[in-house]
């Protein structure tokens, strides 16, 4: 079976919006196909970075210790075929919990690696699919370069080196007096992707 890591940034929970849509994906898997595992840095107690947690880290790496435990988000997200990120559009991005992750998954010699004409991705995975829900529009030029959530996560795609990237929003929610048809869409969009994988 081929592995699927949905990473649940949605801090709101069963009120998110884009947990809707995390939903919607996973209900469109092959489960024949595809086996779930799904992370939430939140409940999991990440935290940034530090002074001295860094210095643990690089004690590590410089031993060679890539299976200590510190390292598990890190080898988990690099050995999974596919990875579902889940996270709403907050003030133009999205919320911290997500950078945490990201840092505690940017591994050198787990997730890239850094050779002498520059850095490599070092995932298996296939694709990174972001999933997100905008209460504005940001697909017109004049706010488009605002939106730096998904920008930002197609970037980190190719930094770990996924074969694709794809980014499913709904977005407008808060613009319309009955959103639920521009969520139920991406919904669908969501459904069907994950069906063709």
């Amino acid at each position: 079976m081929r592995e699927v890591l949905l990473v649940d940034c949605c801090v709101r929970g069963g009120q998110s919006r884009t947990a809707r849509l995390a939903r919607a994906f996973l209900s469109g898997l092959d489960g024949d196909k595809y086996r779930v595992t799904v992370v939430d840095p939140a409940k999991e107690g990440l935290m940034p970075l530090t002074a001295e947690t860094l210095r643990v880290r690089d004690a590590l790496l410089a031993r060679g210790k890539l299976d200590d435990d510190m390292l598990r988000y890190a080898r988990q997200f690099a050995a999974a075929d596919e990875v579902v990120v889940a996270a709403p559009f907050w003030d133009l991005s999205f919320p911290a919990i997500l950078k945490v992750y990201i840092e505690n998954v940017s591994v050198s010699g787990v997730t890239f690696q850094t050779l002498d004409d520059g850095l490599r991705g070092m995932c298996r995975g296939r694709h990174l699919v972001f999933l997100t829900t905008r209460g504005g529009a940001y697909d017109n030029d004049a706010l488009a370069p605002l939106e730096q959530g998904s920008r930002y996560m197609q970037a980190m795609s190719a930094f770990f080196g996924f074969g694709a990237y794809t980014c499913i929003a709904a977005e407008g929610l808060d613009m319309v007096p009955d959103p639920e048809p521009l969520l139920a869409r991406a919904e669908e969009k969501a459904r069907m992707f994950a069906a063709g994988l």
